[in-house]
């Protein structure tokens, strides 16, 4: 049985990605030392260019990481080198951590209209962009695009606490930088996931089961609609590279929340990408590395990356 991925309800429902974390000094030096590649399809241990091989059958890889780990970032950095060593331009980065509405910004980065500075603050870069910087500055030197796939969060917020129907009053350009209205939300066993989750954190931190757990299920309805949203909004920014570039090869990170057991994200490309192939890849930080029970991850993604425990987050939570 797959291990549940405990995270703070405020972090699935309300987190905003740009409060200060206390960030560690150094990057470690990493090496193939340091992880380890579980297929799930072929039931054994693999390697990062088994993924890219893959790739020549699929459209869209999510990759699912922790956003504090130092090995989960060196292997989307690998990967994203790896994707464009095999298929070149036709590959995109798409990103969580930009809103859709700085995609313009994004872009005058990327093209060298604007300082880095400027860029950084302009689009709301998250407080450990150094972690994304890599990728970033890569897909700059190599003419690639980078895609700002997230719903902003004043709208996310504004779902949370009013519900989807509020979402219909803004105006028609507010409605460009999210999924098309009405989006799909959270049901059977994602739901259920969120409704673990919310009440295990609620008796958690509030210490009273009954009475914590039963208030914050009580919000369900209306904090679904928040996280929905940026679940369909990713996707639906996803499938929008296809209509410039058939043929790309989409890269997508993501918190791993976001896509785990097949959820999620990729739950909302059935919808708004019909017909293309979705690979999915978890990065997990396992206690008990290097020895792995895989099996009990069997059903997490098609591709599980266990990071070493012993390496230093980038920043402590």
């Amino acid at each position: 049985m797959k291990k549940l991925f405990l995270i703070t309800c405020s972090t699935i429902l309300f987190c905003i990605a740009t409060i200060g974390f206390a960030q560690t000094a150094e990057k470690p030096q990493l090496s193939d030392k340091n992880y380890k590649i579980y297929s799930v399809k072929q039931n054994k241990e693999v390697t990062l260019d088994d993924i890219v091989n893959d790739m020549k059958d699929y459209d869209i890889v999510l990759f699912g990481e922790e956003h504090n780990d130092s090995v989960g970032h060196y292997m989307e950095m690998s990967l994203l080198e790896h994707l464009f060593a095999k298929y070149g331009s036709s590959v995109v980065l798409s990103m969580e951590m930009f809103e859709r509405n700085v995609q313009p910004i994004v872009d005058e980065y990327l093209n060298g209209f604007i300082k880095e500075s400027h860029f950084k603050k302009d689009a709301i870069a998250w407080s450990n962009y150094r972690d994304y910087r890599p990728m970033v500055e890569f897909s700059k030197a190599k003419g690639l695009k980078v895609m700002a796939a997230n719903a902003s969060m004043r709208y996310v917020s504004l779902a949370n606490r009013k519900g989807v129907k509020e979402l219909e009053k803004l105006s028609p350009e507010a409605k460009t930088w999210m999924a098309p209205l009405p989006y799909d939300t959270a049901t059977g066993k994602y739901y259920e996931k969120l409704r673990e989750i919310m009440g295990y954190n609620a008796a958690n931190n509030h210490g009273d089961t009954s009475q914590a757990a039963l208030a914050m299920l009580s919000m369900m309805p209306k904090s679904l609609a928040g996280h929905s949203l940026w679940d369909a909004t990713m996707a639906y920014s996803i499938s929008t590279v296809f209509a410039k570039t058939s043929t790309a090869k989409v890269l997508h990170l993501n918190g791993r929340f976001h896509s785990d057991d097949h959820f999620g994200v990729f739950q909302q490309l059935q919808k708004y990408a019909k017909g293309k192939k979705v690979l999915t890849i978890s990065s997990v930080s396992d206690k008990e590395y290097p020895k792995i029970d895989f099996k009990s991850y069997s059903e997490l993604a098609d591709y599980i990356i266990f990071t070493d425990p012993n390496i230093p987050k980038t920043y402590k939570q």
